[in-house]
């Protein structure tokens, strides 16, 4: 499918961040966007590179109501030498189209999905950033809209991707954050949503993490919902703990999403030396671990963070600190090497990389 590049005018040209350290996550929009509609009687059509521009909507579309809704974040990186390259993007499109199915959704051919965006980043390598810690944020989503008020599957969606320049996801950067464990709401459960990536699941975290920013911490971590024994997500991410140089992380149930940078983690930890290890984790036996100190480290992993240390662990009335409230040493080797994968200052053992020509 050919994609149609609307002119974009000059007056509608943003201006661009003068200072990449004030970039902030998800502030700012680059000049245009892609979109793809799908209509039961077509497919895939219209596909067009527009002007970024607000969408006119009919109040009764299905998404405003029964929430049919995906999305997906991975990134852009302007290497050294020039070259734009993107992180494993082809994992993106196959977890968009799990998603799709999972929300009974029309699915998106990978090949349309991966060329749209190259497409459109390429039109807007101006906006990707290069400071270090900045990257250009990639937000495809699908939305149903066609208007009715009937609880189905729509008959037509947008596929649209926006782009933002951004910063460092956490505004104090690489550093220790402050975990407390979630033992009344839950997240998801096994047979529901957890494991797509759809709005509902981050709309129904708001609560707990509102509660737990103002008890002073900056996540939360997630029980499992039938039991809220086991260790599920922290926040947006997917969760790791270090028993030395042995790396564990909860396995993947169906209500966990399978996120791409965990898999890029348990690829690249044994190659680096580390073993890791899918089991389910007890939070009670997590706590007695981290008192008798064979919990050396612990991190989150995600794509807009990729790796965040975590300093202290709070579950009921215990705070329990990890590796002197410092950022441990695997975790710092991660960081290092994923993200010098990804901005090209580090060898590329795995063919994650996919240069955009």
């Amino acid at each position: 499918m050919e994609f149609k590049v609307l002119p974009l005018p000059v007056d509608k040209m943003k201006d661009k961040i003068k200072d990449e350290t004030q970039l902030g996550f998800g502030k700012h929009f680059t000049d245009r966007m892609l979109l793809v509609e799908w209509k039961r009687d077509q497919g895939w059509c219209e596909a067009r590179i527009q002007p970024y521009a607000p969408f006119l909507l009919d109040p009764a579309c299905l998404v405003f109501h029964y929430a049919q809704e995906i999305f997906e974040g991975l990134k852009a990186y302007k290497w050294a030498d020039g070259r734009i390259a993107l992180f494993r993007p082809e994992m993106n499109a196959r977890r968009f189209n799990q998603s799709a199915e999972r929300l009974c959704m029309a699915e998106i051919p990978e090949d349309l999905f991966l060329k749209g965006i190259e497409q459109l980043v390429a039109l807007e390598q101006d906006w990707i950033p290069t400071a270090a810690g900045t990257s250009l944020y990639i937000r495809p989503t699908m939305i149903a809209v066609e208007p009715v008020l009937g609880v189905k599957p729509s008959e037509h969606y947008y596929f649209y991707v926006i782009l933002s320049p951004v910063g460092a996801y956490y505004a104090a950067g690489f550093n220790p954050i402050n975990i407390m464990v979630e033992d009344h709401y839950v997240r998801a459960v096994p047979g529901g949503t957890g494991e797509a990536k759809c709005g509902g699941n981050y709309a129904s975290s708001l609560k707990a993490g509102l509660e737990a920013k103002k008890k002073g911490y900056d996540q939360v971590l997630w029980l499992d919902g039938r039991e809220q024994r086991y260790i599920e997500e922290v926040g947006a991410m997917n969760m790791f703990f270090a028993y030395g140089t042995h790396i564990v992380t909860a396995a993947l149930n169906g209500s966990i999403l399978s996120g791409v940078t965990r898999d890029s983690v348990l690829k690249l930890a044994p190659f680096l030396g580390y073993t890791v290890e899918e089991r389910q984790i007890d939070v009670n036996d997590l706590m007695a671990d981290i008192r008798a100190g064979k919990v050396t480290e612990a991190f989150g992993s995600g794509t807009a963070a990729v790796i965040t240390p975590v300093g202290n662990l709070c579950y009921k009335d215990e705070c329990l600190q990890m590796t002197g409230g410092r950022v441990g040493e695997i975790t710092q080797k991660l960081y290092d090497t994923l993200t010098g994968i990804q901005t090209g200052k580090v060898a590329d053992p795995f063919g994650w990389v996919r240069f955009i020509e």
